[in-house]
Formats: structure tokens, C-alpha cells, sequence
């Protein structure tokens, strides 16, 4: 095994770790894994990103399920509209945005510095989301919610469509709408957050079989190391703040997010 395999694989743990330790947040480090680390180009890298977040996803959403976290109605009405989203965007936007976008002068604008540039946005936003206090919202539970389910359907939309150009889970961008749309306490759109990333993620990840040949014992292998790295963080957050890591680690996503857009338009 090469160098750089072992690097890509030494990444794949530290994404399980980050999101074992913190519970959520490792998967933006995905995509620049694959993509600078393991050199796999954007399109398969944010194609392969949806897998790894799905399953890694899928076990933080099978705790929250025995905890009873996970709010199942508001969970199918932002997921419905949000997986036809993410997989028509891998079936069908990705494939259709031309390999040069547009160009101005002698800088090119491609198909992957765009995707990049729109990944590390997101990277941006993540972190400071990440880097902000997060306090607990609790919902009174007497009366009338007055969900806003219009609007629920119409954001899981656009975060299936954000999700599918990306390849992230979004969780950042999903908890907030469940907190103050579906009036979910905190805990609670957190679990249900989780269940959403996952449905999301692996059935999006079904728009990209019919263009992309997906090399498979890579592909599993990477996520069975990222779910390992999540066991191995669940266990450490026993003697690790992790509240307090997540700050950190989410000034390091908007240092990386900053990287990586200077990279791409001075590349």
C-alpha cells in the first residue's frame, strides 16, 4: 500500500474520530480527503462523501432512534423533497454542468473549481456554526406549534439540492430549520437531523451509480475505518470536552475552507 493510501485511510479515522467526539461536523473533511489527500476528482469525490456520510450517519441515527430522538414526521416531510432533490442533482445537474462553466480572461472557471469553491463555502459556514455557542432550545409542548410544514418542504428541497452538489450532510444548515420551523427541542432535531443526513445521503448516492464506476473495495473500506473512528470517538468523549473540541475543530474547517478557496482560483 502507498503512502498517500495509508494518509487517505489515516483521514478516514480522524473523520469517525471527529464525529464520535464531537457528533457531527467530521464529515466536511471528507470531500478534501478525497480530493487532496487520495487525488480523486470533485465529482467522484462528492459522489463517494455522500456514501461514507450516509453510513456514518446511520449508526449516530440508530442511537438516537433507541433514545427516542427522532421525530418521524417531520423527518419524512423534509426528507421526501430533499432525497428527490439530492438525487436528481447527482443524476442529472452534475453530470449537465459543462467542464469549463465560464471564463474570464486566461482564468478558467471549471466544473471542478467550481464544486471546490461552492464545497468550501459551505466549509465556511459549518465552521462558524460549529464556532458559535450552541445553547439548548426547548419547545414548550402545550398548544398549538404552528409547524411551518410549507416551508419545511420547501428548505429540504434546497438542502437536498445544496447536499447533492457537495456531497456534505448539512446537519449545520438542517438543525436550525428543524429548531425553528418544526419547533424541535434541540436534542430531539439533532436525532432527527441525523436520520434525515442519512436518508438523504445514501439514497442520493444512488443518482451517481449510472455514471460513475464506483470502486467498491476502496469505497467500503474507507467507510468501515470512518465508522471504526466513530466507536473509538464515542468511547474517548467519556474523558474528552467535547463541546469544547468541536469549537476548535471548527476554527480548523474555517481555516481549511479559507485554503482551499485561495487554492482553487490561484491554481
Amino acid at each position: 500500500m502507498a503512502l498517500i493510501d495509508i494518509l487517505g485511510y489515516v483521514g478516514a479515522l480522524i473523520i469517525g474520530l471527529v464525529l464520535g467526539l464531537t457528533g457531527g461536523g467530521g464529515s466536511i473533511l471528507t470531500v478534501p480527503v478525497l480530493v487532496y489527500v487520495l487525488g480523486y476528482n470533485p465529482v467522484i469525490a462528492t459522489g463517494y462523501s455522500l456514501f461514507i456520510v450516509g453510513a456514518s450517519s446511520s449508526f449516530g441515527a440508530l442511537r438516537n432512534i433507541q433514545k427516542g430522538l427522532i421525530n418521524y414526521k417531520t423527518s419524512l416531510i423534509f426528507a421526501i423533497p430533499a432525497v428527490i432533490a439530492v438525487f436528481s442533482t447527482r443524476r442529472f445537474l452534475v453530470p449537465a454542468i459543462p467542464e469549463v462553466v465560464f471564463s474570464l480572461g486566461d482564468f478558467e472557471v471549471t466544473k471542478d473549481i467550481l464544486i471546490m469553491v461552492f464545497f468550501a463555502v459551505l466549509m465556511l459556514l459549518a465552521s462558524i456554526s460549529m464556532i458559535k455557542e450552541q445553547k439548548d432550545t426547548v419547545i414548550a409542548q402545550n398548544g398549538e406549534r404552528h409547524i411551518k410544514y410549507g416551508s419545511l418542504i420547501v428548505l429540504g428541497a434546497a438542502t437536498g439540492l445544496i447536499t447533492g452538489t457537495v456531497g456534505a450532510g448539512g446537519g449545520f444548515i438542517i438543525v436550525p430549520i428543524l429548531v425553528l420551523l418544526a419547533k424541535l427541542p434541540m436534542k430531539e432535531a439533532v436525532g432527527t437531523s441525523l436520520f434525515i443526513i442519512a436518508i438523504n445521503s445514501l439514497l442520493g448516492f444512488l443518482g451517481d451509480l449510472s455514471h460513475i464506476d464506483v470502486d467498491w473495495i476502496f469505497l467500503l473500506s474507507f467507510t468501515f475505518i470512518a465508522i471504526i473512528g466513530i466507536f473509538i470517538g464515542i468511547y474517548l468523549n467519556k474523558f474528552i470536552d467535547g463541546k469544547k473540541l468541536k469549537k476548535s475543530f471548527g476554527w480548523f474547517v474555517l481555516i481549511m475552507g479559507i485554503y482551499i478557496i485561495y487554492k482553487e482560483i490561484t491554481q
